[in-house]
């Protein structure tokens, strides 16, 4: 007999990069997040887990797209600083 275990939610992770990370990516990971809890509920254990899959996925390309953001930024910031120093 297969026990059914409610899938992971990622509402956490979701939010915590739409705050620090990417906005647009976070949200559509909260936005699937949001719907696991009440599709596991009703007995529609399949969707469940696909939403599940789709929050999982956007909120970890949100992570990735965010740290890259913040990457490329610093090293803007540092070239312009080096560009702004007088030579020594």
């Amino acid at each position: 007999m297969e026990e059914n275990v409610q899938p992971k939610t990622w509402l956490v992770e979701s939010i915590l990069v739409t705050l620090f990370c990417c906005l647009p990516f976070g949200i559509v990971g909260i936005v699937n997040a949001a719907k696991v809890n009440s599709l596991y509920a009703s007995g529609n254990i399949e969707a469940a887990q696909q939403a599940s899959a789709t929050a999982a996925k956007w909120t970890k390309i949100g992570f990735i797209v965010g740290i890259v953001v913040i990457i490329v930024y610093a090293i803007g910031y540092g070239v312009m600083l080096k560009s702004a120093l007088p030579d020594m």
